[in-house]
């Protein structure tokens, strides 16, 4: 009997792919970019096994372009970008790789929010321009995180781990969360549940960590930050388009917002122009995991995912 077929859409780090070519066909996108629909269509007609990432969009059109598709392991925590409905329809099982990122987004997290506070690439951009003149008590004043408030808005792995963090830097942390937790992690944590609308205006530094839902999709928009407390800073390193951009650009133009610091954008990989132009928002090409450590695990953990699927084996990160 002929080995199964597995398409896996770009190079991982790691041993994933010699664990993948141990067992099976393996079909590999050897260029760093993603295929587009119409590529990715082609190549999966004969394929059983997908290992994809986040920026592949396997939707309804991919699906049914693969009569012999039984398992997707995607290189990510979120699975947004696959039609689940559809490959629930079709018993094609979707796993994720959640855990293996939890710090290393974190950790960039409070890159992100030191970065910006303290005007860190300001600060680079300054030096490399050769513009540096010396020491003045008034060059690229900051703000300081001591005593402040920071907003932790979605409760998962990665949000608590950044509230933990937190600690470090003698913050208090409020959050908002779609299930609170129970009174000893929070007690654990030094976290204090607030609804949203009322969070808003008490966090001088909000963090997203949310899923891409119907529900979550531009959460935030012209209305709520319009009520974030004046001169606050607003970090995204979930998914982009949870804030409606337009709304971010005017409230960062208004004053609204002091700054912001972003990994993710609402329409990856363009970023908005003004954004761009702005000094006091800091922009991250979505490296939110992108550790040697990190992505080696999650490369393996997909490897592992997609064998034990179609070994028909249980997975312990099965999600369709």
């Amino acid at each position: 009997m002929p080995p199964l077929r597995v398409l896996v859409t770009r190079r991982l780090p790691g041993i994933a792919l010699s664990m993948l070519e141990g067992r099976f066909h393996v079909d590999l996108q050897r260029s760093d970019r993603s295929l587009t629909t119409g590529e990715l269509r082609l190549r999966i007609r004969k394929a059983h096994g997908l290992l994809c990432l986040p920026s592949d969009r396997v939707d309804r059109s991919v699906l049914e372009a693969a009569p012999l598709l039984r398992a997707i392991a995607n290189c990510a925590v979120g699975v947004d970008n696959i039609d689940l409905d559809e490959a629930r329809r079709r018993g094609i099982g979707v796993t994720n790789t959640p855990g293996v990122l939890t710090a290393a987004t974190a950790d960039l997290t409070w890159a992100l929010i030191l970065a910006v506070t303290r005007r860190v690439v300001e600060g680079d951009r300054l030096v490399r321009a050769g513009n540096f003149a010396g020491w003045s008590p008034t060059l690229l004043l900051g703000r300081s995180l001591e005593g402040k408030v920071l907003g932790v808005v979605g409760m998962g792995r990665i949000g608590r781990a950044v509230a933990k963090r937190a600690r470090a830097f003698s913050m208090e942390v409020v959050y908002f969360s779609r299930t609170r937790l129970r009174r000893q992690e929070e007690t654990v944590l030094g976290a204090h549940y607030l609804p949203l609308k009322r969070l808003l205006i008490t966090a001088d530094v909000l963090t997203l960590h949310l899923p891409r839902t119907p529900q979550t999709k531009e959460l935030l928009g012209f209305q709520e930050l319009a009520r974030m407390k004046h001169g606050a800073f607003l970090i995204n390193t979930s998914r982009g388009d949870i804030v409606h951009e337009p709304a971010l650009i005017g409230a960062l133009r208004s004053g609204r917002l002091a700054g912001a610091g972003l990994d993710v954008y609402a329409r990856e990989p363009k970023v908005p122009a003004r954004l761009r132009r702005m000094k006091q928002v800091v922009l991250l090409p979505h490296i939110g995991s992108a550790t040697l450590e990190t992505r080696e695990a999650m490369a393996t953990t997909a490897a592992r995912n997609l064998i034990a699927m179609l070994e028909r084996k249980a997975s312990p990160n099965q999600v369709a």
